[in-house]
């Protein structure tokens, strides 16, 4: 563990141990830790700090309010041949992602497609994390979840949408799976939570105020509004996300999760899609070939100089934490300490 004045850096191994201990000291059974681990700390590994270990005090306070069941079991269901459900009980959405996905992989393999519809968690990891496995084994895969309002529509000023992230992936044989995920907002909130954190403004275009005016104050931003990405065609994807995480799967939409919170500040409460593809029965036997086509294509795109794939750097990334460990700001492992029960170490 390397010290400096503002950060510390830990190795992979240190940030899974700080994550088990913060949830362990604070109500949360083994399994609901060791499943919300295996997301937290490949988002710090890649770089994703936003999805990453200051998540821990919103998985904490939601717990504490009320509001989550950190020992929940999540039950599965088979809905029909392609289609399996897990109700997470209010638990965290890791847990109830793994435990669908044995049913919903076998059920892609069976009918060529497959849909894992999750009810009732709470949810705030990055969805990249739920498809890895799933690409990782061979498939193509689309994820979204909705979240609690606060994403104004084009044209609009108050809040409506959750940052509702849409993620696919696609299996790169010996290589890293395709894989992107991005909020439907210009940016995620918790990348505005970071800025108040660290005291920094946030650029233009991120968020309005309570007035409707552009601002770079995240604190007038977190209480205004968060905009869309490009303009009208992220308000008509978060629209797309809302109906198909939400009345589609009979979960909540943003608007709903938000009024279930009743500002707790907890985690976002609703339900989960992900829809899974098998290649070899799509191509009918040409699924070799069609790889190659594909592999074509990013090829294209690799090929050009200051062109990379989504995804690239999240893994040249983790490559970097693997070698190098992983910065944490200091006042917040101070913080994640005090919630596990622990004194920094001078």
């Amino acid at each position: 563990m390397d010290k400096t004045e503002t950060e510390i850096r830990l190795t992979v191994g240190d940030v899974e141990t700080l994550v088990l201990d913060v949830l362990g000291a604070n109500g949360f059974s083994r399994a609901q830790a060791e499943a919300i681990a295996r997301t937290m700390v490949p988002a710090e590994t890649d770089e994703s700090r936003s999805h990453g270990v200051y998540r821990l005090i919103g998985y904490v306070r939601s717990v504490k309010a009320g509001k989550a069941d950190g020992k929940a079991e999540p039950v599965v269901t088979s809905l029909s041949p392609s289609i399996v459900r897990v109700d997470g009980s209010r638990g965290f959405a890791p847990l109830a992602a793994e435990r669908g996905r044995p049913l919903l992989l076998d059920a892609a393999r069976a009918q060529g497609m497959g849909a894992l519809v999750i009810n009732t968690v709470l949810h705030n990891s990055a969805l990249w994390a739920d498809l890895e496995p799933i690409v990782e084994a061979g498939f193509a895969a689309i994820a979204m979840t909705a979240g609690q309002s606060a994403v104004a529509p084009h044209g609009g000023s108050k809040p409506v949408f959750g940052t509702d992230p849409f993620a696919f992936g696609w299996p790169r044989p010996g290589k890293h799976p395709f894989i992107f995920d991005f909020a439907t907002s210009a940016i995620a909130r918790g990348e505005i939570e970071l800025h108040r954190r660290a005291g920094k403004p946030i650029p233009l275009g991120w968020a309005v105020d309570t007035e409707g005016n552009p601002t770079t104050d995240a604190d007038a931003a977190l209480a205004g509004a968060m905009l869309p990405f490009g303009g009208y065609k992220g308000t008509a994807l978060a629209l797309m996300v809302e109906l198909m995480a939400g009345p589609m799967i009979n979960d909540l939409i943003s608007s709903e999760a938000a009024a279930a919170d009743g500002g707790a500040g907890s985690a976002p409460l609703g339900g989960e899609l992900i829809l899974v593809f098998d290649p070899e029965r799509f191509s009918a036997g040409t699924a070799t070939a069609n790889r190659e086509r594909a592999e074509q294509l990013f090829a294209a795109i690799t090929g050009q100089a200051g062109a990379r794939l989504p995804g690239d750097r999240r893994y040249a990334a983790r490559r970097r934490s693997e070698r190098e460990g992983i910065l944490v700001p200091r006042a917040l492992h101070a913080e994640l300490l005090a919630l596990a029960g622990q004194a920094e170490t001078r």
